[in-house]
């Protein structure tokens, strides 16, 4: 992010960029960006150490094993499967520090952590060429890895899962399994980690945070984090986390529900609500959305009308049930003081993703095609007018905003002679979820 970006108050920015306000109005050229990315720091058996994994849901459906350390179905990527509910595109950071990699005479583990321990090499003389040998990788007894006719270990090449040590001497054995693997320090309880992987995830774009933790202190680090990336960076992207307390901001959406069961993680929600929020169509909401990711869902807190309105008047995101379902009762965040230049709407997780969506295409229309090209003169000014008139008009033509006006765009020059200033109104548009209903019987 080396470009300037959030609000303003006075024309007395420094880095060039764009800075964007949105305010609600008193009452009485252009593609739209993908969507569909999330980020999620979190504690792995195995994996790429101290790096952003990129991991499509195509990946994760043909490489899981070589990834995670585990085959798709897994119990362990249960989380992840949820997350993929929602997003095609994650970016995992492995909180593990401190680990270790497993280990025999003949192999060391790829990545450490606790996985390793599961690898086992199996050396038998080759069928043909009794003087050379076989050498196969298991992972938890599945082959991952087979090397034919092998005359020395120089001749073995690394596979995905361990690396063969050059002056190991090869002999035949039935299995032997590499130990000594670790995960390291507790991560999800160790805030230096967690530090390390939102420092690495800035340079990243995405559409939503996840936050798997429980600790009081690594929960108020994201929704910090969260704040300041989108108002004094311009990164815009929600936070997706579980009893995060009174955050009250807009780019914070507070899971209430708890996960509940033998072995499960009680902000296991976490997972698939950060898939969907991040994969939801800017012209779409999840409210009544229906849960069908893997965790089961407490209702307990959730079970009765008083309960939902506490809980929706306090800015929570919660599941109820629907019949035999769990629904999203509304898509919201927790943004509750609202006031004259910041109304109700902007609790909406629907109108979120509408303004994020303006301000992402808009700097991305004006950081690539104007910032350092075009004069800022009249021509200039009406081409970026021109832009910016049509991305609404493809906003419009979604339904994602209403009634825009591309008269009342007001596009003149700033303070100094490189600053543009750009003033609109735009009618967000938010999905039906209340019916009031008078019928007249004659």
């Amino acid at each position: 992010m080396a470009l300037g970006g959030g609000f303003w108050l006075t024309q007395n920015k420094v880095l060039p960029g764009t800075y964007h306000n949105f305010i609600s109005k008193a009452r009485a050229f252009v593609n739209l960006s993908d969507r569909g990315y999330a980020a999620l720091p979190i504690a792995l058996d195995w994996g790429a150490d101290d790096t952003v994994m990129t991991v499509t849901k195509e990946d994760l459906q043909k490489d899981s094993l070589k990834l995670f350390g585990y085959d798709y179905t897994h119990p362990k990527l249960k989380g992840i499967r949820d997350l993929f509910k929602g997003a095609l595109t994650v970016f995992f950071y492995k909180l593990n520090l401190g680990g270790s990699r497993a280990e025999n005479d003949f192999a060391t583990a790829s990545y450490k952590g606790l996985r390793g321990n599961d690898i086992t090499i199996v050396i038998q003389p080759n069928v043909d060429e009794p003087a050379k040998w076989d050498v196969k990788t298991l992972l938890d007894g599945t082959l991952v890895d087979e090397q034919l006719s092998i005359s020395t270990a120089v001749d073995l090449n690394a596979n995905d899962f361990v690396t063969f040590k050059s002056n190991a001497t090869l002999a035949a054995t039935a299995g032997t399994p590499l130990t000594g693997g670790a995960n390291g320090a507790t991560a999800l309880t160790a805030g230096t980690p967690h530090q390390l992987a939102l420092d690495e995830l800035e340079a990243y774009g995405f559409n939503t945070l996840g936050c798997l933790s429980e600790e009081p202190v690594i929960k108020s680090l994201y929704a910090e984090y969260t704040k300041r990336i989108r108002d004094e960076v311009g990164g815009k992207f929600q936070l997706v986390g579980h009893k995060l307390g009174a955050a009250n901001h807009e780019g914070v959406i507070d899971v209430q529900n708890d996960a509940i069961g033998e072995g499960e993680e009680v902000f296991g929600a976490v997972y698939w609500v950060t898939g969907v929020q991040a994969g939801v169509a800017v012209n779409q909401s999840n409210t009544n959305r229906t849960y069908d990711g893997e965790h089961t869902i407490d209702m307990s807190e959730t079970k009765t009308q008083p309960q939902l309105k506490l809980l929706l008047n306090s800015g929570k995101y919660v599941f109820h049930r629907v019949g035999d379902a769990f629904n999203v009762l509304e898509d919201v965040n927790t943004f509750t003081s609202f006031r004259t230049d910041k109304n109700e709407d902007f609790s909406f997780n629907q109108t979120i993703r509408v303004l994020d969506q303006i301000a992402i295409d808009t700097a991305h229309l004006f950081n690539t095609r104007y910032l350092g090209k075009v004069p800022n003169d009249t021509d200039g000014r009406i081409s970026l007018w021109n832009d910016i008139g049509k991305h609404r008009s493809v906003m419009q033509g979604i339904r994602a905003i209403q009634n825009y006006d591309k008269e009342k765009l007001l596009i003149g020059q700033g303070e100094s002679k490189r600053a543009v200033v750009v003033q609109e109104e735009i009618t967000n548009t938010l999905t039906m979820s209340q019916l009031y209903v008078t019928t007249m019987v004659a």
